[in-house]
């Protein structure tokens, strides 16, 4: 009787792992949503940010921080998290912003700054065409005056018949 119950036991022991394991194979089946958390930003806001800009420009430019310094307001930290709901992957960036006073001083972080970071907002210049400066830009002009598609008559035939009475 002993070995009875301890082939009894020694299975369902190792229908239990099984189950349990077996949770895992179908993981893939599960629905887990995306997480993303904090300030999502494009490259090409952190590269509008220039040396001397107000903290309302950059504002405008960032959007509010996730996390203001408690101390004092001349630290500013924005901050990104992202998990995968799929394959679990993470990810993570920062930018850390210092002020003295009212004006930016330093960015430090994840991403990457433009080359005109160090020029100040005032003598950075704004890109533009390259046009030639002093010729107007005038529309091209169709050589015939006359018209491409022919207009039909709209009028129903009860008004026609009437105006010709």
């Amino acid at each position: 009787m002993t070995i009875k119950k301890r082939s009894l036991t020694l299975l369902g022991a190792a229908a239990l792992s099984l189950s349990l394991s077996g949770c895992g194979v179908f993981d893939y089946l599960i629905y887990k949503p995306d997480i993303p958390q904090g300030n999502y930003m494009e490259d090409q806001q952190v590269e509008k940010l220039r040396i001397d800009m107000t903290k309302e420009q950059v504002e405008y430019v960032l959007g509010r921080p996730v996390l203001r310094d408690s101390f004092s307001d001349n630290t500013w930290y924005y901050i990104y998290h992202y998990k995968s709901g799929r394959d679990a992957s993470i990810i993570h960036k920062e930018l850390i912003i210092d002020f003295d006073g009212d004006i930016l001083v330093e960015v430090k972080g994840d991403y990457d700054l433009s080359e005109e970071f160090n020029t100040p907002l005032e003598e950075s210049k704004l890109p533009g065409l390259n046009i030639p400066e002093g010729e107007p830009l005038v529309p091209e002009q169709r050589p015939q005056a006359e018209p491409l598609v022919e207009e039909k008559q709209t009028q129903p035939k009860a008004l026609s018949e009437k105006g010709q009475e």
